[in-house]
């Protein structure tokens, strides 16, 4: 974590400065949301696409200190890395064409897809993953739900669970800080599960599965969450520089990546309920929009509501109340491997 932290607070002017110079920088849609545009237009030029300082030294402080031949941490790894790709992608477009349109949903959803298809499979076509991936663990309870489901069915499951948190994290990016900071509390509960869930007197204690090999995900979080604070040093408002669909993807994707591999995936609604609150909210106001014509928030996502109500809260009331929240839900979710 440490290691991951100075990273990026000593890289990070660097690379501030060199995108600026290259042109990397944010696009407001003033055009597409007027009242937003007049709130955040300060914002446009400010550069973009800094989930790559952050992958990279996650990805380098792992390399460092996490052992070099464990699947569990290639894995996640990986899985970052794929999501960092298809962030850069989305974001190279935004850039290059000067809006805030990049990928096309579609075509977003289908990578993401593809690779639940990919890692489904590496899952089932190993013996130290292969039982467990076919389990169905729930909070609270200290049996699986299911033992043996359906192939497809835990690439169904699988596809939920990666999707949903990808885009989920992505949904929060959107004020300074935000989303990096929620996602440093997200990475500290699974850093805590991961621990547990590869210690078998630990795991035997308080009743979680066991998985062994996967304690060494503790470093991978512990790493994920020192980058997230280092940052954050030059994310928090005013931002000098933004992940981007970079760094919300990826952070979302290894997030979601070690909630599958220790079996913690549905604790993953309580540890990121901001971001089950933020995507949450974008789903009612297009149901209900689409059904009523009414909105039932003043903008969605859910943050953007705060700073549009009749009592507006200023960015930084709702980042620092929402890094509260955030705060609140992950203690809430390490405290449900003791509560079965």
């Amino acid at each position: 974590a440490g290691t991951a932290f100075l990273l990026t607070v000593v890289f990070g002017p660097w690379v501030i400065r060199h995108f600026r110079r290259h042109g990397i920088v944010q696009v407001v849609r003033k055009e597409e949301a007027p009242s937003l545009g007049e709130l955040h237009g300060h914002k446009d030029g400010t550069p973009t696409m800094g989930g790559i300082l952050v992958v990279s030294a996650i990805v380098l402080s792992c390399f460092l200190w996490a052992i070099p031949n464990n699947r569990f941490v290639w894995l996640a790894s990986l899985a970052m890395i794929y999501m960092a790709a298809v962030g850069v992608w989305d974001d190279h477009l935004k850039v290059s064409k000067r809006e805030s349109r990049g990928l096309r949903p579609r075509i977003k959803l289908l990578l993401e897809v593809l690779f639940c298809v990919a890692i489904t499979i590496n899952l089932l076509g190993h013996w130290d993953t292969h039982g467990n991936a076919l389990k169905l663990m729930v909070p609270f309870h200290k049996d699986p739900v299911v033992w043996r489901m359906a192939a497809i069915a835990a690439f169904l499951f699988i596809m939920v669970i990666v999707v949903g948190a990808t885009n989920a994290v992505n949904l929060t990016d959107g004020l300074d800080g935000l989303a990096v900071g929620c996602s440093g509390s997200a990475a500290l509960a699974y850093l805590v599960m991961a621990y547990v869930a590869g210690h078998a007197g630990f795991s035997g204690h308080l009743l979680v599965p066991y998985v062994a090999g996967a304690g060494e995900l503790a470093v991978f979080c512990g790493c994920m969450l020192g980058a997230c604070l280092g940052f954050l040093w030059h994310n928090c408002h005013p931002a000098s520089i933004f992940m981007g669909d970079t760094g919300s993807l990826a952070l979302g994707g290894a997030i979601a990546m070690v909630a599958i591999l220790i079996k913690q995936e549905l604790v993953l609604m309580i540890v990121g309920g901001v971001f089950v609150l933020e995507a949450g909210a974008v789903i009612v106001q297009v149901v209900s929009y689409k059904l009523t014509g009414k909105r039932v928030f003043a903008m969605a996502p859910l943050h953007h509501h705060f700073e549009m109500k009749k009592n507006k809260w200023s960015e930084t009331q709702v980042t620092v109340r929402f890094w509260i929240l955030s705060i609140i839900f992950a203690l809430l979710g390490v405290l449900v491997l003791k509560i079965r």
